[in-house]
Formats: C-alpha cells, structure tokens, sequence
C-alpha cells in the first residue's frame, strides 16, 4: 500500500466533495472512510485511476451518511446522482483546503491538526501519537476544528501568510510517534510551493530545510540538548543544505523579500560556516536588521542581540539587548551567556539558575542547568 499516493490524493477528493455540495465536515469524514476501504482493497486490486476511484467512493459515503441522516435533509446541500466511475476532476483543491485549514477563528493547535488531517490525509491516531496526547483528546481538537470551519465558504479568498504559519508550528512543534511533523510539515510545503510558487512559501520551504539539516546534531545521549557551538557539523546534512541554499537563492532573486526568506538565509549563514568562529557574524546581524524591519518581533531583538555580542563583542551584545523586555522568554539564558563572556561569572551562574527555572521544555531546563553548574565550578577554580 502507497501511503504517500493516499497522502497526496486526500486534499483533491476533499475538495472535490467540497465543490459537489458537501460541507468539510461530512466530505473529510467520506474521504477517510474511503481510504479506509482504499486501505482493505487496493493491496490486492489497484485501480487504473486511484483518485477517480476515491472519489466515487467518498461519494457514496456521503450520499449514504447524507440519506440516513434526516436532519441534513434540511440544509442546502446538494445532493446529486451518482456520477458514473471515470477519471477524476483535474481541479486541485489542495491550495483551498490549506486556507481552510489555516482559518482565522481556528486555535492554532486546532489549525495543525486539521491542516495534518485533511491536507496531509493522517489519521486521528497518527496525529495523537506525533504530539503525545490521546487519541479521544485529538479527535475532539479535530471534530470541534471541522465544526468551526464548516460554514466557511470554500471560493473564499485565502490568507498564504497564516496557511505559513500552521506549516511552521507543524515543523517546530511535532515531537514524534510514526509519524514526524517535520518531515510532514516540510511535505505539505513542497506541495504548497508547487502549487503558488511563491518566494516566501519558498523562504519557509528552504528554512525547513536548512534547519532539518542539522536535526541529527542537536541533541545527545538520552535527548541532551546540544547548542550551535558545540555541534558536530560532519552529521549536518549536506544535500538538504544545498537544496535549501537553492531555493532561497531563487527566491531572493525575485526580490519580494518576506521574514521566512531573511530567515533562511540567517540559517544558511549557519549552515555554511565551518564554525562559530568562522561563522560571518557581521552579515547575520545586517539579515536580522532586515528581519527586525520586516517583523518588529521582539524574539528577532533578542536574537539579533546574540549575533552582535559575536560580531562585535559581548558589552556590544549587552547594549543591543539593553533594549529588549525582560520579560521575554529567553532574556535570562541571552544575558547569562553574554555576561559570562565579558568575565561576571557569579552574575552568569545566578541568571543561567534563573532561567533553567523558566525554561518550557525538559531538555532547555537540564541544558541551563548544567551550564549554572558549569559557570559555578569555574568561579571555584
């Protein structure tokens, strides 16, 4: 069985059912029974047309829920004759049902995951199992999400730039199971690209790649959190790397600079470096002035805060930060590294403490940890 070709064809025969009458609700339920049926067949009886064959099946599923249930009836879909089995409408819905996936009135966990369901064509449980939570607990997020958006109306104009942002918590967020996210996330974004061929759907496409590239480094034994620094850049993987430097390349050339493509060349830069000390600190703070015009993200001050205490120093990097909130998450680890290197180490030690305490993951707490334990042992020497 082709799980990719069902993955692949999945958004196409929603949307199909979509543009018949079908509200998302009732056409992603029919789909999934199909590819249920697609799952139990097609092993020992592929059809010639596997996506005409979907869609008569998905068909029937709805006409079937639609006649059992009298209360639809009453509603304005339209119910035709069955089609007769052929090939399928050459019309991709698939840039539709990201929009619809990414709607505005979705929580952004409830976007991810339809976005997963429906444009991915994952199920319940390989959703539940990618980001540890119960299966009841995901179909919940998922039937509530199909509930919200079921009024919407399909031919609505869509948003790319938050159809972006759900692609990218589906990279940052996933965590694992059967089925990973990031490797889902850098999928759909394939598929998005081909279908808008946009620069900045291009810029999150290349800075997936370019941050996939380094997954195999970033952590250690028992899931130890290794920094940038002291990465083994020999595990970087070179072709994904060159394959992202490509396609930002080409989307910097159009000239439609957005916040993914100044932050997938910051990444590049990165990528590119043999190390931390070779690393072209001076450009990355040039990228982040672009990116800190483009966003006014107070996260962009913080970063842009690090790359100019290595470019011009640590008391330079403590002035730029001088105007970041502290507050913001991360303020503490940033000032705590950054006053190590001008030489406070008991003021390092007691920041790196401070923020372990703050820290929203398990692996950041350990890691800042370790490194107050660090900076304590060296004020004993």
């Amino acid at each position: 069985m082709d799980e990719s070709l069902l993955r692949t064809l999945t958004p196409t025969v929603i949307g199909v059912l979509v543009r018949r009458g079908a509200d998302f609700a009732s056409a992603e339920d029919a789909v999934q029974d199909a590819l249920v049926e697609a799952v139990r067949v097609w092993p020992d009886d592929l059809p010639g047309d596997p996506k005409g064959w979907l869609i008569t099946v998905a068909w029937r599923k709805f006409l079937d829920a639609a006649r059992a249930d009298t209360s639809r009836r009453h509603r304005e879909v339209r119910v035709e004759a069955e089609p007769v089995p052929g090939p399928g409408e050459a019309v991709d819905d698939t840039l539709q049902l990201y929009f619809l996936c990414a709607h505005p009135s979705l929580t952004p966990a409830s976007a991810v995951a339809l976005t997963l369901r429906a444009v991915g064509g994952l199920t319940t449980r390989q959703i539940a199992r990618a980001y540890l939570v119960p299966e009841a607990t995901m179909a919940q997020r998922i039937s509530r999400a199909k509930r919200t958006v079921s009024s919407v109306r399909f031919n609505r104009p869509g948003n790319v730039v938050t159809v972006l942002r759900v692609l990218y918590l589906v990279f940052n967020e996933g965590h694992g199971g059967d089925v990973d996210p990031a490797a889902e996330a850098i999928r759909l974004c394939r598929r998005l690209f081909a279908l808008t061929g946009e620069p900045e759907v291009a810029g999150l496409l290349a800075l997936m790649l370019l941050h996939h590239a380094r997954r195999a480094s970033r952590t250690g034994p028992g899931g130890r959190l290794v920094p940038l620094a002291e990465q083994d850049r020999s595990r970087w993987d070179t072709h994904l790397i060159a394959e992202g430097v490509a396609i930002l390349q080409a989307a910097l050339a159009q000239d439609r600079l957005g916040e993914y493509q100044a932050q997938a060349a910051i990444a590049a830069l990165h990528a590119d470096a043999p190390s931390t000390s070779e690393t072209d600190w001076v450009q990355i703070v040039e990228w982040y002035d672009e990116l800190l015009l483009l966003t006014g993200s107070p996260v962009v001050r913080l970063n842009r805060a690090v790359a100019v205490g290595e470019a011009d120093g640590p008391r330079a990097g403590l002035a730029a930060l001088a105007e970041v909130s502290p507050d913001l998450p991360r303020y503490a680890a940033v000032r705590a590294y950054l006053l190590e290197r001008t030489g406070d180490l008991e003021r390092a030690a007691a920041l790196y403490a401070e923020a372990s305490r703050a820290a929203t993951s398990v692996q950041e707490r350990d890691h800042l940890t370790r490194e107050a334990a660090r900076v304590r042992q060296l004020l004993q020497t």
